[in-house]
């Protein structure tokens, strides 16, 4: 994994993977990882700090709860509305970025 490339798209990352739904910390690394075949594995330090100012710009919402396999509560994010217009504009920039070095570099846009 290229940590400079994962720096820049992190946010996106994360709200796409709450997209799905609510989901913990656990649950969005195994999503990620699974859903890039293991490119991006993403770490505790990097996940947790990006999800709570995710939260703080109230693109997120955590709730700590209990999970049906028990145990202790875990914080589970939910993207909010405003969330999900973030994702929305994010998508767009990251579509116009991959037209734009598609153009410089080649290969099927």
């Amino acid at each position: 994994m290229d940590a400079q490339q994962l720096k820049g798209h992190l946010d996106l990352l994360l709200l796409a993977s709450l997209e799905q739904g609510p989901r913990y910390g656990g649950q969005i690394i195994a999503d990620v990882q699974a859903a890039t075949d293991g490119y991006f594995a993403l770490r505790e330090g990097t996940l947790y700090p990006a999800l709570h100012r995710l939260e703080k710009q109230g693109f997120l919402q955590g709730e700590f709860q209990v999970l049906p396999r028990g145990g202790s509560p875990v914080k589970v994010y939910t993207l909010t509305p405003s969330g999900q217009a973030e994702l929305r504009a994010q998508r767009e920039r990251y579509e116009h970025f991959t037209r734009a070095v598609r153009g410089v570099i080649g290969g099927k846009a």
